[in-house]
């Protein structure tokens, strides 16, 4: 699966599956009102594929497009 790197691509689909930022600073927090955990997302232009992968994963877009 290619895994996408563009930081604005991810948070807007992150905000449109319904994850809302919490925080920011160096990083945003993402939480999901009915999914478990967090996600964190440092403002890069670019995510490396190692955190576009993590960030996938906890969204629940491994089997997703």
């Amino acid at each position: 699966m290619n895994f996408e790197t563009n930081t604005r691509k991810i948070v807007a689909r992150l905000e449109r599956d319904g994850w809302q930022r919490r925080d920011s600073g160096g990083h945003d927090i993402y939480k999901h009102p009915a999914r478990p955990g967090r996600i964190i997302v440092p403002r890069h232009r670019e995510q490396s594929i190692g955190v576009a992968r993590s960030i996938a994963k906890v969204a629940g877009w491994q089997d997703k497009e």
